[in-house]
């Protein structure tokens, strides 16, 4: 196949109409829908009438508002929202874990059976880590490994 004059002039004439790659290709026959796009591109063609709206409207989805409220779960840094169907509860309060700053340490004083816990943003200078006693083969001290490791329950009761 190949693009005589009167097959380009048809070409510009359809593109100006609107009509999409495929319509064209199919109009013209022996041509496919890339070949199309690429002697527009090749020819320069650009501003395009906008393709006429189809004469029957497609019926819109009714969409039924459920009684349902957004909860964020954020595991490592993604954050996820889960839409569940649930009762307001209250939380209960958090032992709010008190750290003396002597038993705070940095990375570098990170050593096993050391808490792992952050404590701050890792970006400013005083971000450390909370240093308690948490035995060998443990990552967090009690307070904090009650925080970070919830009974499986507790987890599953909003859903």
């Amino acid at each position: 196949m190949s693009w005589d004059d009167n097959r380009i002039e048809q070409l510009k004439k359809l593109w100006s109409e609107g009509l999409s790659a495929s319509q064209i290709a199919a109009e013209l026959g022996g041509v496919t829908r890339n070949a199309v796009i690429g002697k527009v591109h090749r020819l320069g063609l650009s501003g395009r009438a906008k393709a006429k709206p189809a004469s029957v409207a497609r019926p819109r989805k009714v969409v039924k508002a459920a009684a349902r409220t957004a909860t964020i779960s954020v595991r490592g840094n993604l954050a996820v929202v889960e839409m569940m169907e649930t009762v307001a509860e209250v939380a209960p309060a958090r032992d709010n874990v008190v750290i003396p700053i002597s038993r705070r340490i940095s990375i570098m004083e990170l050593r096993e059976g050391l808490c792992r816990w952050p404590i701050g943003d890792p970006l400013q200078a005083d971000f450390v880590y909370c240093g308690a006693d948490c035995g060998a083969g443990r990552t967090y001290c009690e307070a904090h490994a009650r925080v970070a490791f919830q009974p499986q329950g507790d987890r599953r009761r909003g859903g």
